[in-house]
């Protein structure tokens, strides 16, 4: 289908609005057709720009306590106390509100991480050189990170699996050097991120376990001090056991 007629779905497809066997032609011409996929990745990270912004402003402690201060100082002393347990319960109000927001916050925070590990995704995708080093060779691969990432990692024996290997490069979340690994199966590559956690610790609220991002499978653990992310557009069992062997790699 000529590109033309694939540019009315892009909004649809980000918001992951299209029925299954349209995302699935969809996500064929994008594997093949750079415009699309360049046009895809801006819309992401104009939504992740929008998400960011949303997150910049909360009521603070002192906020709290200065707003109950004028409370108290304009009221007279006969109504001092019905003042008072309207102020506490206004107060666990605010509390619950301020846990509420936090919450959110929190959940905005990790959903943030999981886009921008999208927009890697996509962004190498769309690239026309996608990784640094190319090579099916597990012992050529992790050498090659050396001394260009402050870690190192263990990489998988893939026989007798239908994964192969293409290749690595350097990636960064959040300014922080990590590996991007491409492995394909079938038509479909997947991303393979790796970061230190120590270096992530404080800025992300992650746990282990799946999810989807816009098309996308995923899921994320800790192990040996380091951070992974797998996503692609390959089925979730798919996405599930190129995790496993990298687990069973990091034992």
């Amino acid at each position: 289908m000529a590109c033309e007629s694939w540019k009315a779905h892009l909004d649809r497809y980000v918001d992951g609005e299209l029925p299954l066997n349209e995302m699935h032609d969809f996500e064929t011409h994008l594997r093949t057709c750079l415009p699309c996929s360049r046009a895809i990745l801006s819309r992401v990270q104009m939504k992740r720009a929008i998400q960011v912004a949303g997150q910049r402003y909360a009521p603070n402690a002192e906020f709290r306590r200065r707003m109950h201060q004028d409370i108290a100082a304009k009221q007279p002393h006969r109504l001092r106390f019905r003042w008072t347990l309207a102020a506490l319960v206004l107060a666990a109000s605010v509390v619950a509100a301020l846990t509420s927001v936090y919450l959110e916050r929190v959940r905005l925070r990790t959903d943030s991480v999981y886009s921008e590990i999208a927009d890697l995704h996509v962004g190498t995708l769309a690239s026309s050189s996608p990784v640094d080093v190319t090579s099916s060779d597990r012992h050529t691969v992790k050498p090659w990170f050396q001394g260009r990432i402050p870690f190192t990692f263990d990489l998988p024996e893939l026989q007798p699996s239908e994964f192969s290997l293409l290749g690595g490069r350097v990636a960064y979340l959040d300014q922080t050097p990590g590996a991007q690994l491409i492995y394909q199966i079938r038509k479909h590559r997947i991303s393979v991120f790796v970061f230190s956690e120590d270096s992530l610790r404080g800025k992300f609220p992650l746990n282990s376990g799946t999810g989807r991002t816009l098309s996308f499978h995923s899921e994320t653990w800790s192990q040996g001090g380091l951070r992974y992310f797998v996503i692609g557009d390959a089925s979730a069992s798919d996405i599930h056991s190129l995790s496993e062997l990298l687990k069973s790699a990091g034992v």
